[in-house]
């Protein structure tokens, strides 16, 4: 069992390597700094070289926060509840979330969620209507969506709401 030998590299090797890596797609400072630790930087070098990527616009938080909340919105038409979850978990800050959410046009928002709705709708192969709109529900809520925009859509979509009996 050889493992291949980890390569370590000086800070200026590792600021030529980290660049490139961030020039070919936005990455986090979480990303980054897990990266330039795997080459063997000390917290400082590593710290200096972010500092650095930063200056010079490689490294642009607010900016990978956008193209991400675009990306998953538009393209895996996320909610915004997943997709803030997930930035946070990237150790994305408030202020580059907040950003990033601008990016959300409501009209196209709502359609997403009724695109999604409606496909999951024709693919249910549930009859009982009040376990349909649950199942439904339970499914929009995992893609992100709130609660009071699901219900919304549910009625729009004329999926009738649970009656107390």
């Amino acid at each position: 069992m050889n493992q291949p030998q980890k390569k370590f590299y000086t800070p200026p090797e590792a600021l030529q390597k980290i660049a490139s890596f961030c020039a070919y797609q936005d990455r986090t400072q979480k990303e980054v700094e897990e990266k330039l630790r795997s080459y063997g930087l000390d917290e400082d070098e590593a710290g200096e070289i972010i500092i650095r990527l930063s200056r010079e616009k490689l490294l642009d938080e607010e900016r990978y926060a956008k193209s991400f909340v675009r990306g998953k919105y538009r393209l895996k038409k996320w909610g915004r509840r997943r997709i803030v979850q997930d930035l946070k978990f990237k150790g994305i800050s408030e202020y580059c979330i907040k950003q990033g959410l601008k990016e959300i046009d409501g009209d196209e928002y709502y359609q997403n969620l009724l695109d999604v709705l409606e496909k999951k709708d024709r693919q249910e192969k549930e009859k009982n209507p009040r376990a349909r709109r649950q199942k439904l529900q339970l499914f929009l809520t995992a893609k992100g969506y709130e609660a009071d925009l699901i219900k919304i859509a549910l009625d729009d979509l004329g999926k009738p709401p649970e009656e107390d009996e």
